[in-house]
């Protein structure tokens, strides 16, 4: 078990054993998950980069082609509601 401290500025540093046990480096950004009576620190994966070629097609929709309003308003819609949750 390690202990570290809060600064005043809302700051923890995570022990160079665990970083180094991890693979953390300087910059490495992490996933705060509220658990009520404490939090769990995970790192955020990286999304390999992709070109449109290896993705295109890659969800079929069948129907009527959206126009770019009605993807607008339906993206607006996703954001809202993942604020909301």
């Amino acid at each position: 078990m390690e202990i570290t401290k809060l600064s005043s500025q809302g700051q923890v540093t995570i022990p160079k054993i665990l970083r180094d046990q991890f693979h953390w480096e300087d910059g490495q950004e992490l996933i705060i998950i509220n658990f009520g009576d404490g939090i769990l620190l995970k790192p955020k994966k990286v999304f390999p980069e992709t070109k449109l070629a290896d993705v295109a097609g890659c969800l079929k929709y069948q129907g009527k082609a959206k126009t770019i309003e009605e993807m607008d308003q339906a993206i607006a819609q996703g954001i809202e509601k993942s604020w909301n949750q």
